[in-house]
């Protein structure tokens, strides 16, 4: 009996289908073992030696394989066909050599892109040894990450306080987001008008005509710069009469797009489907595991990591036939595509993402696909098969037209095209995909034009435009451009983007990020003080030294040398900045949002309240905020936020502002401004009352009977009915409220806070209650909103809706979703590894015995792979600062 080695434990089931009884396979959930966060575990000193820790629930997995390894004939591994899991598949066998229960038992590597029988079996009749040079190129940036993480992050701490290292290249993703922020704010709109004719052939068809050349000269676009120029050239244009110089019908020809990549996948599903790049991810490593298709567990699509284009040979004769049967000989090209890369730096190690089967359509394997999968399946199936269908043929018409107005003269064009076969596009249409470049089509069909011929004017339209900024950045177009810059790995873009918005250095505002203060000041840091290691250039060529590194053609410790010599020495350099240093250089760098202009032209910097003081940016315990150099004396403050940017009215002074008297207590009431926004105050000293301002609600819309409503808060409603007790509502850290008996209830706005009577609440508290049983100390449970599976202890496993967001629930033990997953597409594996790391932690309510720990150690077994490489299962730190450490 043989050892397989796999990462999922969906992996592992199927495969131990396919390999029979011979074979017993197991998984070993993600990495099994990582660098500690603490100082020391990559020496430099010692030529970079590196110190490994296994977590609790890997050690049990490890010791399940080492019993089944000392028992067996060999040992397999055949984790994921990449760097990572290279690696996963060298500490696997580093461990068990130290356990010493390998012997001289043979030890084999095995690949496979698709997790399919014959896939498998192929896989498994040509096995290899482990790649040192790829477990070195992913010992190197394993180090890398580590070395600037652990040693950047306290430099951050120590100058900019309530920062920290985004990471190597999350740090870089970063700047890119600033930079285009800073590139928006620095764009000046220009005016430029567009003119175009609404002519009419003899024949009684309207077209349309844009204006190209004027007085002998070709206008080049938005050339036209203002209303004076554009209403003499309408008025030429109005009194003309119009004349067809030619018409030119070019056919032309559009090839298919290439299979996806990882980035061009991820872009696919955020324009067409709206998927983040981690949901598509999540997806895509269901459909690549494989689903139970009736009766038979085959994955659907190949490995979804990868920057190639190219399918292979096998593939490519599948595709076209399916092409020939599903859409016939006329859209079967005379010969196969073969594509390659334009990306900077890719690899092309592995094929493009396709189906592992293209008989297997779209209509076939619906009914046992979930909606997501289903239309992430579409998607891969139909780019995939186009991919090798024939080109799509377009005549593309060009009408040229002369415009005579008493001998002065213009220009103007009219374009059309027609598909006269529409070849790949019966399959796939690309256009205007997000990050992608859009289909160059120039409006419908025109009608019968003929040369020479002479048409009528129906109306001139001048239309006024104003030139718009370059958008922001989204997930997919900012993954777009870390692939063309050679920054990051396939693996890595998902996870790199989301540690950026999980750590809020951006925000996602309709489907863009938005850099938040906290982000704009350490990519201002690091821009002023480690220039270097934010430069596109420099991380691109550090990935090319690595992708060297992963074909032998460097050593991993002499890149490791190169790189530490000048990191240390910039490391020990920020030494000597003072405070003062790092502040001149953040009000230089990020003048635009510390400084937004003022209303009255007024210099930005002078402060408002005193008009002495200069404003600037200040270190506090919590982050940066605004304030004046004259402080003791004045004391104002203003909070640093992207969202207050160039907005007046958002900054109040820290000068009182007077707003009446509270009618019960007789005390004055103030609005203020602190370092972490405005808010209300009734009376002074350590006993006054105070109220932030509620989200939506502006320091310019505050009045009397407002911050009087705010400061009231507690509200009582009335007793309830059934219980006499007393209802009341509230805004809490989650929002609005109404509480009973410890039971609370979300309001829909704040305005209902002050506005909800009795008879409402009672329904809302009702709604509440009906979506779940009664839970301890009287509060409702919370409610369902999925179930997701049996526990392999017994026992349901949901998703629930709690005070504080959404969790997964087995028994007594309830887990935190991570913030943003979506709680509808969590699935059994992700869950029992929420439940294991929580109840890990004594995650367990009200019970401390040995049901709920031997639970956990169970359900740790359960640990699925992640959605990216770099998320798999590392060791869990061991105190605050160490994990702080880990995240940097």
């Amino acid at each position: 009996m043989n050892v397989v080695v796999v990462e999922s434990p969906s992996k592992a089931k199927t495969i131990n289908k396919y390999l029979g009884p011979g074979y017993k396979v197991l998984a070993s959930f993600g990495h099994v073992r990582d660098l500690p966060a603490k100082d020391g575990s990559v020496r430099p000193d010692e030529d970079f030696e590196m110190s490994w820790e296994v977590d609790g629930a890997s050690a049990k997995r490890m010791k399940d394989i080492a019993d089944a390894v000392k028992s067996s004939d060999g040992l397999i591994l055949a984790t994921d066909p990449d760097r990572e899991g290279e690696a996963i598949s060298w500490h696997v066998l580093d461990l068990l050599k130290k356990k010493k229960v390998i012997g001289d038992k043979p030890v084999k590597r095995v690949v496979f892109n698709a997790i399919t029988k014959k896939a498998v079996l192929d896989a498994m009749a040509e096995p290899r040894d482990i790649d040192a040079s790829l477990v070195d190129a992913y010992l190197a940036r394993r180090a890398l990450d580590y070395l600037v993480g652990f040693n950047l992050s306290p430099v951050l701490w120590r100058k900019l306080p309530g920062a920290r290292s985004a990471g190597r290249v999350q740090s870089v993703a970063l700047r890119l987001v600033c930079d285009r922020e800073a590139e928006i704010e620095r764009f000046v709109s220009e005016e430029y008008w567009n003119i175009s004719a609404l002519l009419k052939t003899p024949r009684g068809d309207e077209f349309e005509a844009r204006l190209v050349s004027a007085d002998g000269k070709r206008l080049q676009p938005k050339a036209i710069g203002n209303a004076d120029e554009a209403n003499r050239l309408r008025a030429l244009l109005d009194g003309a009469s119009y004349v067809v110089e030619s018409v030119e019908a070019k056919p032309v020809k559009r090839n298919p797009s290439p299979p996806f990549t990882t980035s061009t996948l991820q872009q696919a599903a955020s324009s067409k489907l709206g998927f983040s790049a981690t949901r598509t991810m999540q997806v895509a490593q269901k459909l690549y595991e494989g689903v139970d298709v009736g009766g038979e567990t085959v994955g659907l699509i190949t490995y979804m990591r990868t920057d190639g284009v190219q399918m292979a040979p096998e593939a490519i004769d599948a595709a076209r036939r399916a092409i020939g049967s599903q859409f016939g000989e006329r859209y079967l090209p005379e010969k196969p595509r073969f594509y390659s890369t334009k990306a900077k730096n890719a690899q092309e190690a592995h094929e493009a993402i396709r189906p592992t089967d293209f008989n297997r359509t779209p209509d076939q394997v619906r009914r046992f696909l979930d909606g997501d999968m289903l239309k992430l399946y579409d998607l891969v199936w139909k780019r995939g098969i186009a991919s090798q269908m024939a080109s799509a043929e377009i005549e593309r018409t060009t009408a040229e037209i002369l415009a005579d107005n008493g001998g002065k003269k213009a220009g103007l064009r009219a374009t059309g095209s027609v598909i006269r076969f529409d070849g790949f596009i019966a399959a796939y249409t690309d256009a205007k995909e997000d990050g992608e470049q859009a289909d160059d089509e120039d409006g419908g069909r025109l009608p019968e034009i003929n040369a020479r011929e002479n048409l009528a004017k129906q109306k001139i339209n001048a239309t006024q435009h104003f030139t718009e900024p370059p958008p922001r950045y989204s997930e997919a177009t900012l993954i777009k451009k870390m692939e063309e810059l050679g920054i990051g790995r396939p693996s890595t873009y998902a996870a790199t983007v989301s540690t950026l918005i999980d750590r809020d250095y951006v925000a996602i505002d309709k489907r863009k990020l938005v850099p938040q203060a906290k982000g704009r000041l350490v990519t201002a840091f690091l821009e002023s003080f480690f220039t270097r290691y934010v430069e596109y250039g420099f991380t691109a060529s550090l990935e090319e030294k690595l992708d060297q590194i992963s074909a032998g053609e460097l050593n991993w410790k002499d890149v490791l040398r190169e790189f530490w010599r000048d990191f240390f020495s910039q490391i020990e350099d920020t030494k000597e900045l003072r405070v003062t240093n790092v502040l001149d250089a953040l009000n230089e760098e990020l003048a635009p949002l510390v400084f937004p202009k003022r209303e009255d032209g007024g210099d930005p910097r002078i402060c408002q309240v005193c008009g002495t003081g200069k404003l600037s940016l200040k270190l506090g315990k919590y982050g940066a905020f605004v304030g004046c150099s004259n402080y003791p004396e004045c004391n104002y403050t203003r909070q640093l936020s992207s969202e207050n940017n160039g907005d007046a009215e958002a900054a109040v002074s820290n000068e009182p502002q007077s707003l009446g008297k509270d009618p019960h207590t007789g005390e004055e009431i103030t609005l203020r401004s602190g370092r972490f926004g405005p808010y209300v105050q009734r009376g002074d000293g350590k006993d006054a009352k105070r109220a932030s301002l509620p989200k939506g609600w502006t320091p310019a819309t505050i009045d009397h009977e407002k911050a009087v409503a705010l400061l009231s808060l507690p509200r009582d409603i009335g007793k309830h009915p059934e219980t006499g007790k007393m209802i009341s509502t509230g805004i809490g850290r989650y929002g609005p409220f109404v509480l009973h008996d410890g039971t609370y209830a979300n309001l829909d706005s704040v305005e209902d806070v002050f506005s909800i009577g009795l008879n409402r609440a009672i329904s809302v508290l009702a709604d509440k209650q009906s979506k779940g049983a009664s839970g301890a100390r009287g509060r409702t449970a919370a409610a369902s909103l999925k179930e997701v599976g049996e526990h392999p202890e017994g026992g349901a496993i949901t998703v629930r809706d709690g005070r504080f967001g959404p969790y997964v629930n087995w028994g007594k033990v309830n887990a935190t979703l991570p913030k943003g997953k979506d709680p509808q597409s969590i699935t059994v594996e992700e869950a029992l590894a929420l439940i294991a790391e929580r109840a890990a932690k004594g995650g367990a309510t009200k019970a401390k015995g040995s049901k709920v720990k031997a639970a956990s150690t169970k359900a740790a077994k359960a640990r699925s792979v992640g959605t990216a490489k770099s998320d798999k299962p590392k060791a869990a730190p061991k105190t605050k600062t160490a994990a702080k450490a880990k995240k940097g």
